[in-house]
């Protein structure tokens, strides 16, 4: 199928990126075939599709995604050890989980999301759902697959979503089983999170001893895996860059040894703006969070925002993550991630753009496949009715969603109005 889209504003997800008008974005089949002035094509054989002024732009990136939840706050903490049992106990349970995944990531394409990164899923759900996705057997984003990540007995998510490491031998094991089913990370979790810690003042609370994390980021490497570490601690973030993560997620306040750190082994920060949110800034009244699990919160929300700030001052490489499936957290809301990184961590509306395209394509390693609007690209990209660069909220309401070149006209997702409500008051 060739298709040329034309009458349009065309911002192509460079890091300067300007409206271009009168450009036509001609596909062929699943790729992006040519970027040419409207005046400049032939469109014989093409079909052509008028998109009326509005705005194209590449299709969002989220490196950091949970699958298997959706967001939905509760009032009382999920034991997600044993709602991961439960759900893998039997065949109709475990339709369930294939239902779940499905229509995740359905949601997520039709947000906006054209690619994600997943890290941290239910057994080898994540890689089914990306080969189940790439075969065109279900609807939704590309997805770099994680499958279970490496934690150790009490550490963050261990039993649910992670395998429970007591030695670097037995970590490096994990690594191997996780690599069976072929994944595109590894993931660990170094640092507790905000509802493991149980001190206020302490969360991100290290869990994982320095040889367990350098066995496992040794054997992930020998296996040509990069590894994505789950931090929420200057402590945790020292102990995983020293011992070879390519990726910290989440971050905390950096000094001037974990600057150094960064810059010497060349890790990337993956902000993840949106999951303390709620915990630092909502009343409790509405999170249901206790005052420790508030104040902590707090922390690990600043940290990430100093962290961002720091790096970016620093030249150091940072992406964009929603931790999606934490509660407020949805499989929709990409948007506000961009959002809150301009206004906590000042950045241009342009940036922010930049950053959740083609920068998180780059850094995923995938910058040669997508992110950017130019010849030879995946033809992913969606359409707005005005301009996110002077509103990054109008990315809240798509009128298209074409991903690997499957047109998805007027995308409709149902959302959870509570949620909806609690997050605009800190838009």
């Amino acid at each position: 199928m060739k298709r040329a889209f034309t009458n349009l504003m065309l911002l192509d997800g460079s890091e300067h990126m300007t409206p271009r008008r009168g450009q036509a974005v001609l596909v062929d089949d699943d790729r992006i075939a040519a970027v040419l002035p409207e005046q400049d094509c032939s469109l014989e054989g093409f079909e052509v599709i008028d998109l009326g002024g509005q705005y194209l732009m590449p299709g969002l990136i989220n490196l950091h995604v949970h699958i298997p939840a959706g967001g939905k706050p509760s009032k009382k903490p999920m034991d997600a050890k044993k709602s991961v049992k439960l759900a893998t106990s039997n065949a109709l349970t475990r339709k369930y989980i294939e239902y779940m995944y499905k229509s995740y990531c359905r949601t997520e394409l039709l947000s906006g999301v054209t690619t994600f990164r997943s890290v941290g899923g239910i057994e080898n759900y994540d890689t089914w759902i990306r080969d189940r996705i790439a075969a065109g057997k279900a609807v939704g984003p590309r997805i770099l697959a994680g499958n279970m990540a490496v934690s150790v007995p009490g550490g963050h998510m261990a039993g649910s979503l992670a395998y429970e490491a007591t030695t670097p031998a037995e970590a490096a094991a994990y690594v191997r089983k996780i690599a069976a089913d072929k994944p595109d990370l590894i993931k660990l979790m170094v640092t507790g999170g905000v509802l493991d810690a149980t001190v206020k003042g302490e969360p991100g609370v290290l869990k994982m001893e320095p040889a367990l994390v350098k066995s496992a980021c040794d054997e992930a490497h020998r296996l040509g895996f990069q590894v994505a570490a789950h931090v929420e601690s200057p402590q945790g973030m020292r102990v995983a860059l020293e011992n070879g993560v390519d990726t910290i997620e989440h971050g905390a306040k950096p000094d001037a040894e974990i600057i150094r750190l960064f810059r010497e082994t060349g890790a990337v920060h993956v902000a993840t703006l949106s999951p303390a949110l709620p915990y630092a800034l909502f009343d409790p009244e509405v999170s249901h969070v206790s005052e420790t699990e508030r104040f902590n919160g707090e922390v690990v929300f600043r940290g990430i925002v100093d962290c961002a700030k720091q790096c970016l001052a620093n030249d150091i490489p940072v992406g964009l993550g929603t931790d999606t499936g934490c509660p407020y957290v949805t499989h929709y809301d990409m948007w506000r991630e961009l959002q809150y990184f301009h206004k906590c961590c000042g950045v241009p509306n342009s940036f922010a753009l930049y950053t959740a395209t083609k920068r998180n394509a780059e850094l995923a390693g995938i910058g040669d496949v997508t992110g950017s609007i130019q010849a030879g690209r995946c033809a992913d990209f969606i359409v707005c009715a005005r301009n996110p660069l002077e509103d990054l909220t109008v990315l809240r309401n798509l009128s298209m969603v074409v991903a690997r070149g499957t047109v998805i006209r007027d995308p409709k997702i149902k959302k959870m109005p509570q949620v909806e409500a609690e997050l605009d008051k800190f838009m």
